[in-house]
């Protein structure tokens, strides 16, 4: 009886696999369970058996072929001994002709489809040139907008044909960046270096077991090559598990310099010294034109308070190696305290909670809190979603993820979309007092400062204190001058009290 042997089905977040390996070919004998076929993924390699005693009769997917899941991969015979030929030879994935390998159809790279709030985009950076042979999925171009930066990736193998947009040039959502030749080959000019890159993968695979090609991609990111990383997996192969342990042993490597913003040559200014002139990124023309546009459109008014962190730095130093090893490796900073601190007097100051939205004020029945993030590219404010319903070490967590994905250039729409309430850190960079601009259509913004021992008075004694300053600007329109400087004592207190903030009081 023929049976199809199938992908296995994969979960919500695999689009689709790679045939691996095949560990069986079609007349020879298989044992119920025995191991067929590999299907790889991003994430893990599956492992695909036979579903009886029987022979494998055809195969339909060739090794290096892309599956979706449950797509039938052969046909099983039941029942059938080795002997028992099929009617049918099973196909060898071999090198196609010349004529076939050429591009099969030549489809378009359109623009990401822009939120309502983005009205158009700017092409970046092309990763790849016309005739260069490309990867599905792999980045081809930057378009980056007043937010983020996105990536358009190529929608199969091949190449690309021309491009329609250059660098620098203006796009609407869904337009056309380029034409894409899919299955064509990568020009002359190119195929040495191809070859050498192929002869150089084929003599680390030779030597170090085979990589697929999430574990290839894994490589690429890495910037390791197989031969220094120990396959782990069947026959010596190449997992993404191997690629990520090899990674965290790679020795440090001196940082990469930042790339030189695009620009002019410098010239010689009217006084014969050295300029040179840059265009301003969207990003920074957008921040730029926000903050113009809070001062002159907001009645911004800034009230300052001192805190004692006393208090908050003993707690962290007593607990933060508990706090590390209970929550997978989570560190026990600041920014927590005062997310939470902010979250607490929120709750009890809706005014600074709420925005205006032209002759209507709007109050937030939930806190979504705003954290600033320097990037290479400028600020950027990803928003903690929910904050009344997270503990410190999500919130921790959080911020981490925002800060690592924001140095990478990751951060999405979705990630600085609304905010009731942002906190921005100055201290950092060792500001001790600073008035912070809103974040519209917020109309409250705080802002923390470095810790500076400074003496106070205590009980009538001189005592030395770590000691910061907090800024809060708001907008007079919406919240009065007796809230505004209320919200801050309470953050004040409770930070001088953490326990405050366990008990709710």
């Amino acid at each position: 009886m023929s049976i199809e042997i199938k992908a296995p089905t994969f979960p919500e977040s695999v689009a689709d696999g790679t045939v691996a390996t095949w560990h069986k070919q079609p007349g020879e004998a298989c044992k119920r369970d025995e191991h067929i076929v590999d299907i790889e993924t991003d994430k893990v390699v599956l492992e695909v058996v036979a579903p009886a005693d029987g022979v494998l009769k055809e195969i339909k997917k060739a090794e290096g072929d892309i599956v979706l899941s449950e797509e039938v991969l052969a046909v099983f015979d039941s029942g059938a001994s080795a002997s028992e030929k099929p009617a049918e030879s099973a196909p060898k994935k071999e090198a196609a002709p010349a004529s076939e390998s050429k591009a099969k159809e030549t489809v378009q790279v359109k623009a990401p489809t822009f939120p309502e709030s983005v009205a158009d985009g700017t092409v970046a950076a092309w990763h790849k040139q016309p005739g260069e042979a490309c990867k599905r999925d792999d980045h081809i171009v930057d378009i980056e907008t007043d937010k983020v930066v996105l990536e358009v990736v190529a929608p199969a193998d091949g190449v690309i044909a021309d491009i329609v947009k250059a660098e620098g040039d203006t796009v609407l959502s869904e337009e056309v960046l380029a034409n894409f030749a899919v299955g064509g080959e990568a020009s002359s000019s190119d195929a040495p270096a191809e070859a050498s890159q192929a002869a150089a993968s084929e003599e680390s695979s030779d030597e170090d077991g085979v990589a697929g090609p999430a574990a290839r991609k894994a490589l690429a990111e890495a910037g390791l090559s197989a031969s220094q990383v120990k396959g782990t997996g069947k026959g010596g192969r190449i997992t993404k598990e191997d690629v990520e342990a090899a990674s965290k042993n790679k020795p440090a490597s001196a940082p990469a310099a930042a790339p030189a913003p695009a620009a002019s040559m410098p010239a010689l200014g009217a006084d014969g010294r050295v300029e040179k002139r840059v265009p301003m990124t969207r990003l920074r023309a957008t921040i730029a034109k926000r903050l113009v546009e809070a001062q002159q459109t907001a009645a911004m008014l800034t009230t300052y308070n001192e805190v004692n962190m006393g208090p908050v730095m003993e707690l962290r130093k007593k607990y933060k190696d508990l706090f590390q090893k209970t929550h997978n490796g989570t560190k026990l900073g600041f920014m927590s305290f005062f997310v939470k601190a902010a979250t607490e007097a929120l709750k009890r100051y809706p005014a600074v909670n709420a925005s205006i939205d032209g002759n209507d004020m709007v109050y937030h029945g939930y806190q979504d809190i705003g954290v600033a993030v320097s990037t290479n590219r400028g600020l950027m404010v990803p928003v903690l979603r929910n904050t009344e319903a997270m503990g410190l070490a999500d919130i921790e967590s959080n911020i981490m993820d925002f800060a690592v994905r924001g140095r990478d250039g990751k951060l999405g729409m979705d990630d600085m979309q609304g905010g009731t309430f942002t906190i921005t850190n100055g201290g950092i960079f060792g500001s001790l007092m600073s008035t912070p601009i809103l974040n519209p259509p917020q109309t409250a913004i705080l802002g923390m400062h470095k810790i500076q021992e400074r003496p106070m008075a205590v009980d009538g004694q001189v005592v030395i204190q770590p000691m910061m300053y907090l800024a809060l600007s708001y907008d007079h329109r919406m919240i009065d001058g007796k809230e505004a400087v209320q919200f801050l004592v309470t953050i004040k207190d409770l930070l001088e009290d953490p326990a405050r903030l366990l008990l709710e009081i």
